[in-house]
């Protein structure tokens, strides 16, 4: 029997958990994705996030920054009537509002994963942890990135939301060691 993190409970979560969560992320567009998708998790569990993130693709112009700060009041109201998203009109508006900070930074930096990785000194940082409960909610790296991503003007970016940020595009391996992915992604 395959030993997996103990928040793998579904086919849909055991299906992310095997193949993306934790594997290092450097393309700007879909770390970009992750950003959005994670302060859209806010409040909410991953599954549903999950569960929504072929209509968020849709909706979103498959996460293309450019096209999502042309985004105006019209489009703010066509989202918040797609039932397949989540419709909260802040998190909307947040996401219009980060795609025109990662244009800035992108533009700054050369690349938002030049910038990004910068938080773990561009290299995945792997903890050892035993079991999923003493997996902290955020980290130092994750309190200065979302200090300096407030600064920059993004929003949906707390610590928590940093950290969550930082596990799915790779930067922490907190596969729980005993899990068969936790050396694969060291690996990756």
């Amino acid at each position: 029997m395959v030993k997996r993190c103990e928040w793998a409970t579904d086919s849909l979560l055991k299906k992310y958990h095997d193949t993306e969560w934790g594997v290092p992320l450097h393309k700007d567009r879909k770390l970009f994705e992750f950003l959005i998708l994670d302060g859209a998790q806010a409040g909410l569990s991953w599954s549903i996030i999950l569960k929504k993130r072929d209509a968020y693709r849709n909706a979103f112009d498959l996460f293309n920054p450019k096209k999502i700060t042309l985004y105006t009041r019209t489009d703010v109201r066509r989202l918040l009537k797609n039932k397949g998203i989540v419709r909260n009109q802040k998190k909307i508006e947040s996401a219009i509002n980060n795609a025109k900070c990662f244009l800035k930074v992108k533009a700054e930096f050369g690349s938002f994963d030049k910038y990004i990785w910068g938080f773990v000194k561009h290299k995945t940082i792997t903890n050892k942890y035993r079991c999923w409960k003493d997996i902290p909610p955020y980290s130092d790296e994750s309190n200065n990135m979302s200090k300096d991503l407030k600064k920059r003007g993004f929003s949906f970016v707390g610590p928590t939301i940093c950290y969550a940020f930082m596990q799915s595009a790779g930067m922490v391996n907190d596969h729980i060691v005993s899990c068969f992915r936790y050396n694969q992604v060291g690996k990756s």
